[in-house]
């Protein structure tokens, strides 16, 4: 794998703002800690400008190559955050903050893009603009639509967009992507049912909201079985189910709630409808009430097709064409990189992080070993979108 000299020699010092940043886990969007020092590093570099406080705690840095007649701008994007999961790593550098940690390789994407924009700041060759993204609040938090809200991609003059995220079980020096929907819509939905309540000795004189539930979770079930072309993907997952304090006494209400996810559009205003209609109809047939709630979380995540392109070729300029899939299957996992990709043309793209433990597991840790790899990819990307002119 041609990793690029210069960033292989200061690997090491990326390695050690990772650990220094799993260390130091933050969640959403209070990454003050995260993000100072991301904005303290990009000024020691030597970026052009370092503006913080984007969509709340983002850090935006602009490296301007040493020609910039071209005009092309080029974004590149990192999450900073960390989840709410209590560490089982036992590494020396583990979380130092019970119930917080580092589950998801942000601390690693974070010290990529740095390593990334050192080197960028240090060579600038390019012609162009490079834009580093530093976002909060991936995790839930809607960061990356904050930040496009906040009108990063008008104030830098961003053209074109790029993800990266490692992915556990991925071999370490691949890559894989594809074209289109690479990542699934994520909404939720609660439904609270009303029956009445009694005596569990007198069933009869109850409209019993748990058996009521129990037939909406096994209906919510033929909406991917009946419903969506076996050629389509969908899921619905029913994930809470509450009623009841006791023994002896049939509730007077219940809760459900759960996850869907899709890959089209129509498909997800489809189930939506679908979920609603199932629940008010089932409740409705037992003399009961059912409300629905659907909550719009992020949307598909779409490669555009000229810049996935692209950026599989970079990707076999790093790490040969042997190692670059290019034509994977989506994933049902969800991204709030989608909505960069709303706004621009872009492509996310995986970097394999090897036999470790899963994305969100508490025993989870990034693998140093991909750093290069990743930073160079990076490297490479900029320089080969915006090449400088002898």
């Amino acid at each position: 794998m041609p990793i690029i000299n210069r960033i292989a020699e200061f690997a090491d010092d990326v390695k050690a703002w990772r650990r220094d940043l799993h260390e130091h886990p933050e969640l959403l969007f209070d990454v003050n800690r995260t993000a100072g020092i991301v904005a303290d590093k990009l000024r020691s570099f030597g970026c052009d400008e370092v503006v913080e406080g984007i969509g709340r705690t983002g850090v935006v840095g602009v490296i301007k190559g040493r020609q910039t007649a071209s005009g092309k701008v080029i974004g590149l994007r990192a999450d900073m955050d960390a989840l709410p999961i209590l560490e089982t790593t036992g590494v020396d550098y583990a979380s130092k903050t019970p119930g917080k940690m580092h589950a998801c390789g942000h601390d690693g994407h974070t010290a990529m893009l740095l390593g990334a924009a050192r080197y960028l700041a240090e060579t600038r060759n390019f012609d162009g603009t490079a834009i580093v993204i530093f976002q909060p609040a991936e995790e839930g938090g809607g960061g990356g639509r904050e930040m496009v809200n906040d009108g990063m991609m008008e104030r830098f003059g961003i053209a074109e967009v790029f993800g990266m995220h490692n992915a556990p079980g991925l071999p370490v020096g691949a890559f894989a992507i594809r074209k289109g929907p690479i990542m699934a819509a994520a909404d939720t939905y609660d439904i609270h049912i009303t029956g009445r309540g009694s005596h569990a000795a007198m069933p009869h004189q109850a409209i019993d909201p748990i058996v009521i539930g129990s037939q909406i979770v096994q209906a919510l079930q033929t909406i991917v079985a009946r419903n969506i072309d076996p050629l389509d993907s969908c899921v619905v997952s029913t994930t809470m189910f509450r009623a009841g304090d006791t023994h002896n006494v049939i509730p007077q209400t219940a809760h459900l709630c759960g996850t869907i996810r899709t890959l089209k559009a129509d498909t997800r205003v489809y189930v939506a409808k679908r979920v609603k209609e199932i629940a008010e109809g089932i409740a409705a047939l037992h003399g009961a009430k059912a409300t629905v709630e659907i909550s719009d979380g992020y949307p598909v995540t779409v490669n555009h097709d000229s810049p996935t392109d692209f950026a599989v070729g970079v990707a076999r300029q790093v790490a040969g064409k042997e190692r670059v899939m290019d034509d994977i299957m989506p994933l049902m996992g969800a991204e709030d990189f989608s909505y960069m990709l709303e706004a621009r043309p872009g492509a996310f793209i995986f970097i394999g992080a090897g036999n470790t433990a899963g994305l969100h597991h508490p025993a989870y840790d990034f693998n140093d070993e991909i750093s290069p790899l990743g930073m160079s990819y990076w490297a490479r990307l900029v320089e080969t979108a915006m090449p400088a002119r002898a």
